[in-house]
């Protein structure tokens, strides 16, 4: 059963700062699914989660023309699915902010000219991490 964003707590924040990939599944131009693998991260606060990327990407090309985007992080049997609507930013500010958080969750990104950031504001989760309903 899908969940808002509220039902993230202790359990879940702890699996979202493991180092851990995830897939981001976007819809192609044919309406197809497109899920790739990716590090993301998760700012509460804010209710985003972040994918950093390059300019031209087709999941870049994909958020841009259909505007929605899921990231599910699985480990075992532990699993956390983010649903919202994406957006691609280009906003020097932004892309800072997402390579600071992937050098926090991962490692220091590869220095990209072209790097832009895949924001999903999330409004569903659903997982086996999320605190009981």
């Amino acid at each position: 059963m899908a969940r808002t964003p509220d039902a993230i707590g202790a359990k879940a924040l702890e699996f979202l700062s493991e180092y851990h990939l995830a897939t981001l599944t976007t819809l192609r131009k044919d309406g197809s699914p497109h899920v790739v693998a990716v590090g993301f991260t998760w700012d509460g606060e804010a209710g985003l989660a972040r994918v950093i990327t390059f300019e031209g990407s087709q999941k870049t090309l994909n958020v841009e023309r259909g505007g929605y985007a899921v990231v599910s992080q699985v480990d075992g049997g532990r699993w956390l699915t983010l649903e919202g609507p994406a957006r691609v930013t280009r906003e020097p500010a932004d892309v800072r902010e997402g390579e600071r958080r992937y050098a926090a969750r991962y490692r220091e990104p590869r220095p990209n000219p072209r790097r832009v950031v895949i924001e999903i504001a999330v409004e569903r989760v659903m997982g086996s991490v999320l605190d009981p309903a």
